[in-house]
């Protein structure tokens, strides 16, 4: 496989990670993480603005993740020949705007068109993002530059989600989002001065050693993605891991209820944070070595932590639950990123780019699916159930990982 000759001047001038980039790459993952969640945790101010019923604005998160899943995959493909720079600020822009209208929305329907634009927009940074950060990093460092940058991720979750709903408790829900916004803008600009710019990855050429004999014009860019060796396992792997998390983590407040620590859910989420947080320090200092160790390993703690909530409420192992948890969850995205990178390489640059894409779609949807399901079997069959599902999804996710040994979750500083 060849690469542009401007990107491989590049990536052997860097001695070290470019972390200004890098660091803007994970701010923008951060921000457009950050606001698909936050209305969860400004749902009442929200709904007596709008004078809307909880439920119908909470679909403010549906149609954000519902824009992300409908058009991440077609809009990577239609912008495949699109220089990534542009591209990325472009949709940067366009989710400012949406943000932005989000937060002066006089009313319900301008808050929905508002979302779902912001979720279209976010989907595109997000299939970008990813490759982006490996194809400015050093050889052999392009799993930790993934880290790095998609640390925004579990950051957001963990720690931004509570502060935007303090601000919104103090100033308003409309103040969050404008803060979002001005963030947004500052993150704009950030990229612009800081992160290079890098050529178009649909004209790289495709690898000439792949196993699949199919010509590329005979096949769209989806069915050319799923069919290199190694990508089907990988989102198998996303779909059944995100699903298992979303359907435990949408309803832990519940969980916590039943056991006795209704009152400590904010304790018991603010030590899950901090143990993702190690968990994505250590993950991007080893990821370009051990990724297939660290998946079966994350795979693997999710299972037993999921297993030990479902059978007992015992308090003491709800909390080493809590940490083993976010031990296990905390450096996902790195690692199937990174995987799906790595995999869809090993045919060109824009096939990784779909792979990404792909990724992208699944990922929401999973989450949006695992929402609905953990609901119905909260309502149908009680907490324990719920912690059971995720504890059988999180054992269907070791088992793919470790049986797919051969093409996918290889260690990235084995490829050449």
């Amino acid at each position: 496989m060849t690469t542009t000759s401007s990107d491989t001047q590049s990536r052997t001038r860097r001695v070290g990670l470019p972390w200004s980039a890098l660091l803007a790459l994970g701010t923008a993952v951060f921000i457009t993480s950050l606001t698909e969640t936050l209305p969860a945790g400004v749902l009442p101010e929200m709904s007596a603005s709008l004078g809307t019923s909880s439920g119908a604005t909470g679909q403010a998160v549906t149609v954000y993740a519902a824009g992300t899943a409908l058009t991440a995959i077609p809009l990577a493909t239609a912008t495949a020949s699109v220089p990534r720079k542009p591209l990325l600020l472009g949709a940067m822009a366009v989710f400012l705007v949406a943000n932005t209208l989000t937060a002066a929305a006089p009313g319900y329907i301008v808050l929905l068109a508002g979302r779902f634009l912001a979720g279209v927009a976010a989907g595109l940074a997000w299939a970008i993002l990813a490759g982006y950060a490996r194809r400015i990093a050093p050889v052999g460092l392009e799993g930790r530059a993934i880290a790095v940058a998609m640390t925004g991720i579990p950051v957001a979750l963990s720690l931004g989600v509570p502060a935007g709903t303090l601000i919104g408790e103090q100033v308003g829900w409309r103040a969050a989002f404008g803060a979002v916004s001005l963030v947004t803008l500052a993150v704009i600009g950030w990229i612009s001065v800081s992160v290079p710019g890098v050529g178009q990855p649909a004209i790289e050429q495709a690898d000439t050693n792949r196993s699949d004999p199919a010509p590329e014009s005979a096949k769209s860019p989806l069915r050319q993605t799923l069919a290199v060796p190694g990508v089907a396992a990988i989102m198998v792997t996303v779909t059944t891991f995100v699903l298992g998390h979303t359907i435990i983590y949408a309803y832990i407040a519940p969980y916590l209820q039943h056991a006795g620590l209704g009152s400590a859910t904010d304790a018991v989420l603010l030590v899950f944070g901090v143990a993702c947080l190690v968990s994505i320090w250590y993950v991007g200092r080893h990821v370009d070595r051990r990724l297939r160790a660290l998946m079966v390993t994350g795979a693997g703690l999710f299972t037993l932590a999921t297993a030990a909530l479902a059978v007992t409420t015992t308090h003491a192992i709800v909390w080493v639950a809590a940490v083993l948890w976010g031990l296990g969850w905390g450096g996902a995205p790195t690692l199937l990123q990174t995987a799906a990178g790595q995999a869809g390489m090993r045919r060109s640059s824009a096939v990784a780019g779909t792979a990404q894409a792909v990724l992208v779609t699944l990922w929401n949807a999973a989450m949006a699916l695992g929402g609905i399901i953990g609901g119905l079997l909260l309502q149908s069959s009680g907490v324990t159930v719920v912690a059971v599902s995720s504890a059988a999804l999180g054992a269907v996710s070791l088992l793919i990982v470790a049986g797919a040994r051969r093409h996918a979750f290889r260690n990235t500083q084995a490829t050449p």
